[in-house]
């Protein structure tokens, strides 16, 4: 029987080729590819998840689980697509322009990736447009907006504008980074603030209603 709390303990070890040969392991005794995903992969993610909001872990280690995670799901990916299983959701993601910080931005991705969305990474120094035109091909999605700097954050608010007059309804905004607020989330108008990459999981499932 396929040992998902195990599964779980090597994720959060970050111990990526263990875990592969573990969910190998578990499907050839006939483990369902939804149950590793979901019982192992996405709750072992969401477990470090809550451990770094709580600093019990840290970036090297949510680094290190993300890693493991994604290195599983390129086991259970095809498994999952021939079943019909949908991810939980599109995120389109990138450093607005004139801003080329993308630490943080990454690790938004991954944790994102490890929480089960499909990711589009546009890198960093993006323009609204840009954001706007995958929005456009990405159906239903969350745009999600980095700025280390105080002086990119205005590109932001022009991405959240662009989305609106665009009439694209299906496209939900969020915003982080080291300078930005709730406050300034409200001001702009976008869809939500997320003041880590942990709770940028939870955001965007709450702004897709996943």
């Amino acid at each position: 029987m396929a040992d998902f709390v195990r599964m779980c303990e090597v994720l959060a070890k970050g111990e990526a080729e263990a875990l592969k040969g573990q969910v190998q392991a578990a499907l050839q005794e006939g483990a369902a590819a939804e149950d590793i995903l979901n019982k192992a992969l996405l709750k072992g993610m969401n477990d470090i998840g809550e451990d770094f909001k709580n600093s019990k872990v840290f970036i090297p280690d949510v680094i290190f689980a993300a890693r493991a995670m994604m290195a599983a799901m390129d086991i259970l990916r095809p498994i999952l697509t021939e079943k019909g299983i949908k991810p939980m959701g599109h995120a389109i993601i990138g450093t607005v322009k004139g801003d080329l910080h993308d630490i943080g931005k990454n690790l938004v991705g991954m944790m994102l990736q490890g929480g089960g969305f499909v990711v589009t990474d546009l890198g960093a120094d993006v323009p609204a447009e840009k954001f706007v035109a995958a929005a456009r091909k990405g159906g239903k999605c969350v745009i999600g907006m980095s700025a280390l700097l105080t002086t990119t954050m205005p590109v932001m608010g022009q991405v959240v504008e662009a989305v609106k007059k665009g009439g694209l309804k299906n496209v939900k905004t969020m915003i982080g980074g080291a300078p930005v607020t709730q406050e300034f989330a409200d001001e702009i108008k976008a869809d939500g603030y997320a003041p880590d990459a942990a709770s940028a999981v939870d955001l965007a499932k709450s702004l897709l209603r996943v």
